[in-house]
């Protein structure tokens, strides 16, 4: 009988873990399809709109180097049920909001909260999990990216032109209390860390980990991971159909085609990643997504199912890297700093995506007919940062493969 690689609670932690993560996706995502709807409500321009997407990232970014020095303090279930409680506030502000200013602060405050939560997911799966399985995790973990085109995305929209902009806030808020009460109910504390808890303050443990060599290195290879998906993802739907002839009608079709292959090959990819090496398979994902980069961002005018199939593929290498990545990058930290490294991690790929979507914006040209120029050069610019991710993440993978070497020799020792 062939032995199970995750038991009922293991398979429970994973669940309630990529639940959370889509709510909080699904909270980012679902404002820039509402653009639209938004600006002619509350009356406000393009750049008031994108200050209130912005405001999240900045702030996420900002309260996750905050919080770093404090994250390897306390029981990891009780900091994320603490934060998703922060989380869900927000999000229900953002429901009520009666105006722009209302808004704007409501974002603020759930990027203050929601930014903590991704980092304190990763740090549990790294308690959790050992690293011979936590690619398939990370699969897991990424269908919430997935589910988030297939099923919010569409949802939210629907709720947003039956009942106005404020319902998919309410709807993501009953989804978010309910998974708090699960998660309050029937997970177990997430505290072994606390007994390697020095007494160093938290100021000096941010310091610490934001100047350790490796942690640096790895916050550098997230820095260039991110700037790569944020220099393509804001100016795809405007590609699509100002180079590619797509319609507007055409682009949710595309994102739920595409979102549902993302959601079927999540698992898949990471038990390749687990199984074949996870330093091999991010190599193998940034190869396809160039090729596929350097063919999209070069197309004219294409039908529909050549969009879909080059988007298809596309996903399929940048999920590659992304599942991979997150699994080699749990192996950095020493036990003791896993909050503190996850949660700054977390903030570095928020704060380098803001700067990579300005970067892009000043390369894009935009001309009166809607057509994006030079989007043949950004995807050259993209291409090249992804190659300089595979010198990056081998060192990484070295310095990973050589601690995991050093436990096996201390363990037979013991």
């Amino acid at each position: 009988m062939k032995q199970r690689i995750f038991g009922n609670y293991e398979i429970f932690i994973i669940a309630i873990l990529t639940i959370t993560q889509f709510t909080i996706i699904l909270d980012f995502m679902v404002l820039s399809p509402l653009g639209a709807i938004l600006m002619p409500e509350l009356k406000i321009t393009p750049a008031q709109f994108g200050m209130v997407v912005s405001a999240y990232a900045f702030s996420a970014g900002a309260s996750g180097l905050l919080a770093a020095g404090f994250a390897d303090r306390f029981d990891r279930k009780k900091m994320m049920l603490v934060f998703y409680t922060g989380f869900i506030i927000g999000t229900l502000l953002c429901g009520l909001a009666p105006d722009y200013y209302t808004l704007l602060g409501a974002r603020i405050f759930t990027g203050i909260f929601g930014g903590v939560i991704g980092s304190i997911s990763f740090a549990i799966v790294t308690d959790l999990f050992r690293m011979e399985v936590r690619g398939r995790v990370m699969g897991f973990l990424q269908m919430a990216f997935a589910g988030s085109q297939v099923l919010g995305l569409p949802i939210g929209l629907y709720f947003a032109k039956e009942w106005g902009w404020h319902s998919p806030f309410i709807m993501i808020v009953i989804v978010s209390v309910i998974v708090a009460a699960a998660m309050m109910i029937y997970m177990k504390p997430v505290n072994a860390h606390l007994k390697l808890k020095s007494k160093v303050n938290a100021f000096n443990h941010l310091a610490g980990t934001l100047t350790h060599n490796d942690y640096v290195t790895a916050f550098l290879a997230t820095t260039l991971l991110a700037t790569g998906g944020f220099m393509l993802m804001p100016f795809a739907s405007a590609f699509s159909v100002n180079n590619l002839g797509l319609t507007i009608d055409d682009l949710p079709v595309l994102y739920m085609v595409t979102g549902i292959f993302s959601m079927a090959t999540g698992p898949f990819i990471g038990k390749l990643t687990d199984s074949v090496g996870k330093y091999r398979i991010f190599v193998y994902g940034t190869i396809l997504s160039i090729m596929v980069v350097l063919v999209y961002c070069n197309l004219g005018i294409t039908p529909l199912w050549g969009v879909m199939i080059v988007s298809v593929v596309m996903f399929a290498g940048v999920a590659s890297r992304m599942i991979s990545s997150q699994a080699l990058l749990s192996g950095v930290p020493e036990q003791k700093d896993r909050g503190a490294f996850m949660s700054i991690n977390a903030s570095v790929q928020q704060i380098s995506g803001g700067i990579a979507t300005i970067v892009a914006g000043l390369i894009i040209v935009q001309q009166p007919s809607g057509r994006l120029d030079r989007y043949d050069l950004l995807g050259f610019v993209v291409s090249g940062l992804m190659l300089i991710t595979i010198i990056m993440m081998y060192r990484l993978h070295s310095l990973v493969k050589a601690k995991m070497l050093k436990a096996d020799a201390h363990a037979v020792r013991v």
